[in-house]
């Protein structure tokens, strides 16, 4: 049966599962839902942006870059949206709540980010650093950001991040013949490219609290 065999740390399987409507729900729980930090938002997207091209075309998966993008940014947006507002009415024993030290730094990372960039800048750098754009959403309706503000800036932030990695995939698998050869190693890439925000964050908050 395959659905025992379902992996939900693995792009590929939310994809050939669920096709954009998998981009949408992954984004949706990644970005609006606090136990979706671990769920593979960049790799999904450069993944989709890949399996759009017509090099792809040996996978058992192919998908619409028309259907790809809106789903995503669908995704992103109202994600964040609902992020915020559990923040603002949950408060902050919800993110206290969680025993989990990846997302207890992010979220110490979070209120660092916001305090040295701004709330604008820091709910677009958000958007690109895993964790950190989970917990972020829902820390600006604790803190009370204005909504304006905050729809504002994460409608930008989530429109650049779901555009930008999804074309990038898409340009890759574009000017490569066969990519789908190359796809697992690809993605572990992607994956790997996409924790060095998060692993240069935590290094400089260690720095910062020694000195």
């Amino acid at each position: 049966m395959h659905y025992l065999a379902f992996d939900p740390l693995s792009a590929n399987g939310y994809l050939s599962s669920l096709g954009a409507f998998g981009v949408f729900l992954v984004l949706f729980a990644e970005t609006g839902l606090l136990v979706g930090f671990f769920l593979p938002g960049d790799s999904l997207l450069f993944t989709a942006g890949l399996l759009c091209t017509t090099s792809a075309g040996g996978s058992s998966v192919h998908l619409s870059l028309a259907a790809v993008i809106p789903a995503a940014i669908a995704g992103a947006l109202l994600g964040a949206q609902v992020g915020y507002v559990i923040g603002k009415r949950g408060g902050r024993p919800l993110l206290a709540r969680s025993e989990n030290k990846h997302l207890q730094r992010g979220i110490e990372r979070a209120e660092e980010i916001l305090e040295r960039y701004g709330q604008g800048k820091a709910i677009v750098l958000a958007r690109f650093i895993p964790v950190v754009r989970t917990v972020l959403n829902p820390l600006a309706g604790i803190l009370e950001v204005p909504t304006r503000t905050f729809v504002l800036w994460q409608s930008i932030g989530g429109v650049v991040w779901v555009v930008g990695v999804t074309l990038a995939g898409y340009a890759l698998g574009s000017s490569i013949p066969n990519i789908d050869k190359y796809l697992l190693p690809i993605i572990a890439v992607i994956v790997v490219i996409s924790l060095i925000p998060l692993a240069l964050e935590l290094r400089r908050s260690r720095r910062s609290s020694e000195g």
